[in-house]
């Protein structure tokens, strides 16, 4: 059975473009989130945790302490990196080999094949505005291999390949098709909507979403069920300890399905956007540092070892992390609990690693727990590799400011008043410095 956006389906899913846009997809909507973690809060509802390091959740900024951040414009051997070829060639490099063997871990040589083919696909270019493809991967080459499913909507209004809207998302479900059930309220289809679909076609871009679960599992049970268990070496119970978090296998697998953009006939694969939110942040950021054919990338929340600076003692720290959430990240991680400064990286380098491409970054002000002012420090602290790449940096190095994007340069940072999520405003600030670059900004 195919199915296709049509004109009439098209004005029921405008009318419901604020719930569109605000779609939002929290840490709480799986099994490990802040909320539902931490029994305590303090009395503006921030969570409290006291750590076995005995750590104590701090959100007093007199409290936060000192700290020295590692410069990423100075070598290991400690020699200056004074031009683009040098970052480039040699001090980028490091960083990434720092990040793979110490926070996320490195992808093994044993890595499961993903292969694409398109299961499903419809167009009609009189009632239709979107062009629908359901694009299944199977992991592996057994008959009962895994499955990952993409959903992708390109535009039809404009011939020309598009540029597209990779989101990596909580959920699985189609983002604009209408329940099996044909369920009606208020006169009108209701859709499993995730992310900001209409607005997206509306600007001229594709819009895809893939479940990050359908990579790898997220809890301590099962994160190590689907790709990590399949690059197993034969008696190996676990990774290495400088092998993949399941961070890194959610970045590995957005890159694959970047491999299958690249050979769409609709789809421009130079301008691809990687959208990704809390935890699904971090890893958009990550996969953007490794893999450079991402054009943009879009982190919401992504607080701590995302886009919040890990050595101000503020909200999450590595302490919580290596406690509650150690499958994220490589075996190695796990002995700066209690010792961040010997951590050799810290956000703004992970920021840096994607430059000269534009990062924009969202922070919320009911998220204390990921730190919006370490978000917005990290962002300022990454401005001189991108000064150094010929880019313009955030332009701004006091606040945040509350409700104001910045986002005239190739750095872009909006605070916005609300929760830890993808609010309608971060989308809609989003979409116009990614429009910037479209009209002729590019990097």
């Amino acid at each position: 059975m195919t199915s296709k956006l049509t004109l009439s389906v098209f004005a029921s899913l405008m009318l419901s473009a604020s719930v569109v846009a605000a779609a939002t997809q929290s840490d709480g909507a799986t099994n490990s989130g802040p909320g539902a973690a931490s029994p305590r809060a303090d009395a503006k509802g921030n969570p409290l945790r006291r750590a076995p390091t005995k750590h104590v959740s701090n959100y007093d900024e007199a409290k936060v302490g000192s700290y020295t951040l590692p410069d990423p414009l100075v070598l290991q051997n400690g020699q200056p990196v004074g031009t683009a070829e040098q970052w480039l060639k040699q001090r980028r490099a490091e960083i990434i080999k720092l990040y793979e063997t110490e926070i996320y871990g490195r992808v093994p040589a044993r890595a499961p094949r993903l292969k694409f083919t398109v299961a499903e696909s419809e167009t009609n270019a009189l009632e239709a505005i979107a062009v629908r493809k359901h694009v299944v991967g199977r992991l592996g080459d057994g008959p009962d291999a895994p499955e990952v499913n993409v959903w992708l909507y390109l535009p039809v209004k404009d011939k020309r390949r598009a540029p597209v809207l990779l989101y990596l998302s909580f959920f699985g479900n189609d983002p604009g098709r209408p329940p099996a059930d044909g369920s009606i309220k208020n006169g009108r289809p209701q859709f499993n909507v995730s992310g900001p679909l209409t607005n997206a076609l509306v600007r001229g871009y594709g819009y895809a979403s893939v479940c990050y679960t359908e990579f790898e599992g997220d809890s301590a049970e099962n994160s190590i069920s689907l790709v990590r268990k399949m690059a197993l070496a034969p008696g190996e119970t676990k990774p290495a300890p400088d092998e993949w978090g399941t961070i890194s296998v959610w970045a590995w697998g957005v890159s694959r399905v970047l491999d299958y953009l690249e050979t769409d006939p609709g789809v421009d694969a130079r301008r691809v956007a990687l959208i990704g939110h809390s935890r699904l942040g971090k890893t958009a950021l990550w996969a953007g540092a490794q893999d450079p054919r991402f054009a943009m990338v879009f982190s919401s929340c992504a607080g701590e070892m995302g886009s919040s600076l890990a050595r101000r003692d503020y909200g999450e720290t590595i302490d919580d992390m290596v406690a509650n959430l150690s499958w994220w990240f490589a075996e190695n991680f796990r002995k700066y609990a209690g010792h961040w400064n010997d951590m050799p990286v810290d956000a703004h380098m992970l920021i840096a690693l994607n430059a000269p491409h534009p990062v924009f970054i969202t922070a919320g002000t009911e998220d204390q727990w990921a730190d919006p002012r370490g978000e917005f420090l990290a962002v300022v602290a990454a401005g001189p590799v991108y000064r150094l790449l010929g880019q313009k940096d955030l332009g701004e190095t006091e606040g945040p400011p509350l409700d104001k994007p910045l986002s005239t340069g190739a750095l872009g940072f909006l605070y916005h008043t609300g929760p830890h999520a993808i609010t309608s405003a971060d989308w809609e600030a989003f979409f116009d410095f990614a429009q910037r670059f479209e009209q002729g900004a590019k990097p």
